[in-house]
C-alpha cells in the first residue's frame, strides 16, 4: 500500500512539473499590444517630427498624431506558452502566429529593412499626397523597380528603365497647375495600363540608361480583375519644397495619412483640427488613396490613452474598429481618400456635418 502511495504522489509530482514545464515552453506567436503615438505636428525625440524648408510652415494647437502597435515574441525571442495565454485574455492584445510578421523565407534583418523601405516610400508618397491636395505642382518620373517574375513584363524591362510612353502618348510627370488633378507617373502608368482589357497589348518607350527601348507587352489578368504587366514603379520625384520628417526607428507604411495631413497643417496659415486631436491610421498613396491595415484595434487603444478625441480610420480597416477595446471611447470617422480625411478635419474644426461612419457602427 505504502509503494502504491508513493508511486501516486511521484507520478501526480511529475504531472505538475510537466504542467508547470509546459507553461515556459517557446510558442510561435506574437503578440501585438498598443504602441507610442507621435503628433506629426509637434516634436518628437526633441525636435519637430516635420521639417519644411523652401516654404513658410505654421505650428498650430491640437494634434494629428499617427499611431503604433508594439510586437513581443518572433524567432529571435519566442514567447512562453504562460506569456501567450496572458495576453490572449487581455482586451488590449492580440495574439496571432509569428509568420504573420516574420514568414518563414525571410529574416528577421529583412523584415525590418522592408519596414524601413515602407516608411521611406510612405513619406514621399505623404509629401506628393499632401502637395497635390493643396495644388503645389511637383514632378515625378515612373522607373521601373522590378519585374514580377512570371509575369508579362518578365525580361522585357529593367530596373532603372524610365517609361517615357504608353500607346504612343508620354507619360505625364508634371503636375501642373493645381497640383495632383489628375495622376502622374506611377499612378498614371497603373491608370492606363488597368483600363486596357486583359490580353491587350500595350507598347511601352524606355529610357535605359540614356537609350531609347521599345517594347510590346501583352497584359494579363491581375489580382483585381484588371489588365496589368507586372511591372513594380517607383517615382523619381522632384519637389518644389523640401520635407523632411523624423520618426526615429519606427517603420512600416501604416502612418501615411497622417503624415500627409501633417504637411498639410504644416503648409496651411489654418489649423487642419481647430485645435481638436486627432489621431489615425491608413496607408497613402502619392495620389491620395487611403488603404486599410492591420492593428486597428491596438492603435486605436494607443491613440484613446494619449487623449485623442477622434480617430481616421481607411475604409479598407473599418471591419476592425468594433473589436478595440477603445471602441466607443473615440470617435470614428471613415476615408478613402486624403479629399475624405480633411473633410473629415473640417467638420471636426467646424462642428457642421456628421462625420462619416463605418457600416454597421454607432
Amino acid at each position: 500500500m505504502l509503494r502504491r502511495v508513493l508511486t501516486l504522489v511521484v507520478a501526480l509530482a511529475l504531472l505538475v512539473g510537466l504542467a508547470l514545464g509546459g507553461l515556459y515552453l517557446p510558442m510561435p506567436y506574437i503578440v501585438a499590444t498598443p504602441g507610442v503615438t507621435v503628433n506629426t505636428v509637434g516634436e518628437f525625440e526633441d525636435g519637430p517630427v516635420i521639417r519644411i524648408e523652401g516654404a513658410e510652415s505654421y505650428e498650430h494647437d491640437g494634434a494629428l498624431s499617427m499611431v503604433t502597435i508594439q510586437y513581443a515574441g518572433g524567432p529571435q525571442r519566442r514567447l512562453s506558452t504562460l506569456e501567450v495565454l496572458t495576453s490572449w485574455l487581455s482586451p488590449s492584445n492580440a495574439v496571432m502566429p509569428e509568420e504573420l510578421l516574420f514568414p518563414a523565407d525571410r529574416t528577421p534583418e529583412e523584415v525590418s529593412e522592408r519596414q524601413t523601405v515602407q516608411m521611406n516610400d510612405s513619406q514621399t508618397d505623404a509629401t506628393a499626397a499632401a502637395l497635390g491636395q493643396l495644388g503645389i505642382a511637383y514632378e515625378a518620373v515612373p522607373v521601373v523597380a522590378d519585374a514580377v517574375e512570371g509575369m508579362p513584363a518578365d525580361g522585357l524591362v529593367e530596373p532603372g528603365d524610365v517609361i517615357v510612353e504608353i500607346d504612343g502618348e508620354p507619360v505625364p510627370t508634371d503636375t501642373g497647375e493645381g497640383g495632383g488633378e489628375r495622376s502622374v507617373g506611377s499612378a498614371a502608368v497603373v491608370d492606363t495600363v488597368s483600363a486596357r482589357d486583359p490580353g491587350d497589348v500595350v507598347e511601352m518607350v524606355l529610357d535605359r540608361d540614356g537609350e531609347t527601348v521599345e517594347v510590346e507587352i501583352t497584359t494579363t489578368e491581375g489580382e483585381d480583375g484588371t489588365a496589368a504587366v507586372g511591372i513594380l514603379i517607383a517615382d523619381d520625384t522632384d519637389f518644389p519644397i523640401d520635407v523632411e520628417i523624423s520618426v526615429g526607428d519606427i517603420g512600416g507604411p501604416s502612418a501615411g495619412m497622417m503624415f500627409a495631413l501633417g504637411i498639410m497643417d504644416r503648409l496651411s496659415e489654418e489649423s487642419l483640427t481647430g485645435g481638436a486631436r486627432v489621431a489615425g491610421s491608413g496607408t497613402i498613396s502619392a495620389d491620395g488613396q487611403v488603404g486599410g491595415i492591420s492593428g486597428i484595434p491596438q492603435k486605436m487603444v494607443s491613440a484613446q490613452r494619449d487623449g485623442a478625441e477622434y480617430f481616421l480610420v481607411a475604409a479598407d480597416s473599418c471591419d476592425q474598429v468594433a473589436d478595440s477595446a477603445a471602441y466607443g471611447e473615440l470617435e470614428v470617422a471613415r476615408v478613402e481618400t486624403l479629399d475624405d480625411a480633411v473633410a473629415a478635419l473640417e467638420t471636426i474644426r467646424t462642428g457642421e456635418g456628421e462625420l462619416p461612419r463605418c457600416e454597421g457602427l454607432e
